[in-house]
């Protein structure tokens, strides 16, 4: 297989005007309006591991056509591309540079399942060349990205879902309305958590990019480094320039759902953290264990992970507990279960994981455009995701902060320093005015 040919940005301003729009109030495209029989094109973007899961779920929507497959692995596009046209007798256009897809106008939605430090950036692209988007979380890698990423999604008036698809299976619905009915009492604490064990990051010499892969794009925003085999393949969680740690991959989720079912849905007024690397003796950036704690008026949310613990908490390795004055909530990826102060069970449910749902939800809300429809729209991804990226600043600094919703910053000229990053040239982060 011959080495892909080094990509080269085009400007911002050409890939605009490509697409109809500009940055201009009024020139990004309108909506497209769609008839009962038109089928929603979508391109994927990231379709390796997670990616190629998610694309799976919109392959089963009737009404939607996986048109672009986008990867910067040469490999992976043929692969997939080959999965594609047998499922579906339709073989999709395979693009390795996702500028080729914002001046594509056949395109209606972007779905992003890359590695973090690329969720922001390509979430905020599709939605300023016209394009929905359904992003995995995290929405981001920093907090300044998501802030850009909320304001380009309402500069277009574009459907942006964030992947937490658990906000889409029924029983976290369920497990909502009854805490909302009372029946728990008055709700103050919660407590979300991960506890299973993971192996070392060992990284591997640093080396030269294999032939079939576009290392350039790969890097796009984080900063400059020698191509890593290791990092490449998936230990990018688990550095700085990357990833956000387990808090921001797997903590996410059950943060989330906390949240939601305990009704906490704005954000929180201070953070405090710590942990720290305990037990790996490795080469990962991110604490192996942190305790969080966010402070609502009122009311307080816990995050606890230990990534070396065989030990799991109420049998269950990641989960949350919800507390109230007249009895408390069992939360679990797929069940909920209400308890009375005597250990009784006073109501339970449980669904799937709600990833069928979820792609669902999105594609109606393409439809209708209804933004107040999405079961986890961009705004309520930024605030889960903020409250992760603050969780590990807290940590990072050894401060409590206090959070400014307004201005999205902190109490902390330290902590300000980590809000965002310097894009690398080419990639650089757009302002939405």
């Amino acid at each position: 297989m011959n080495s892909l040919p080094p990509s080269t940005p085009p400007s911002r301003r050409r890939i605009l005007r490509a697409a109809g729009g500009t940055l201009a109030a009024a020139g990004l495209a309108a909506p497209r309006a769609f008839a009962a029989n038109d089928k929603i094109s979508v391109a994927c973007i990231g379709i390796r591991g997670r990616g190629n899961s998610v694309m799976q779920s919109f392959v089963a929507e009737p009404d939607c056509e996986i048109t672009h497959l986008c990867d910067v692995r040469e490999a992976v596009l043929t692969q997939r591309g080959a999965e594609i046209k047998a499922k579906t007798g339709k073989m999709p256009k395979l693009v390795r540079d996702y500028r080729d897809l914002l001046t594509d106008p056949t395109i209606d939605a972007f779905m992003v399942a890359t590695p973090d430090h690329w969720h922001a950036l390509l979430t905020i692209e599709g939605c300023l060349a016209g394009k929905d988007v359904y992003v995995e979380k995290p929405a981001s890698h920093n907090i300044q990205e998501g802030k850009v990423a909320v304001a380009a999604a309402r500069k277009g008036d574009r459907m942006v879902q964030m992947g937490t698809q658990i906000r889409s299976a029924a029983f976290l619905k369920e497990a909502r309305d009854f805490v909302a009915s009372g029946a728990l009492g008055k709700v103050i604490s919660g407590k979300a958590w991960e506890t299973a064990r993971v192996g070392a990051v060992k990284l591997a010499a640093d080396g030269t990019p294999p032939a079939g892969i576009d290392y350039h794009l790969w890097q796009g925003p984080s900063p400059e480094r020698a191509y890593n085999e290791t990092i490449v393949g998936g230990a990018w969680r688990w550095l700085f320039d990357y990833g956000t740690g387990d808090l921001g991959n797997d903590g996410v989720h059950r943060i989330d759902y906390c949240r939601y079912v305990m009704g906490l849905d704005d954000w929180p007024e201070a953070i405090t953290s710590s942990g720290g690397k305990y037990f790996f003796e490795d080469d990962q950036q991110w604490p192996d264990t942190l305790f969080v704690t966010y402070d609502y008026p009122g009311a307080v949310l816990q995050y606890e992970m230990r990534l070396w613990s065989k030990s799991r908490l109420f049998n269950a390795g990641e989960g949350a507990t919800i507390y109230g004055e007249n009895g408390w909530m069992l939360l679990t990826n797929t069940s909920w279960k209400a308890y009375d102060p005597d250990g009784k069970i006073m109501k339970e449910g449980s669904s799937d994981g709600g990833q069928q749902a979820h792609v669902r939800n999105f594609l109606d809300a393409v439809r209708s455009r209804k933004r107040e429809s999405l079961n986890q729209e961009i705004l309520s991804g930024h605030i889960s995701t903020v409250m992760c990226h603050a969780g590990n600043i807290a940590w990072r600094t050894g401060k409590k902060l206090r959070f400014d919703p307004k201005t999205e910053t902190f109490d902390d000229a330290e902590a300000n320093a980590l809000v965002g990053r310097e894009h690398r040239k080419g990639f650089e982060l757009p302002k939405i005015a």
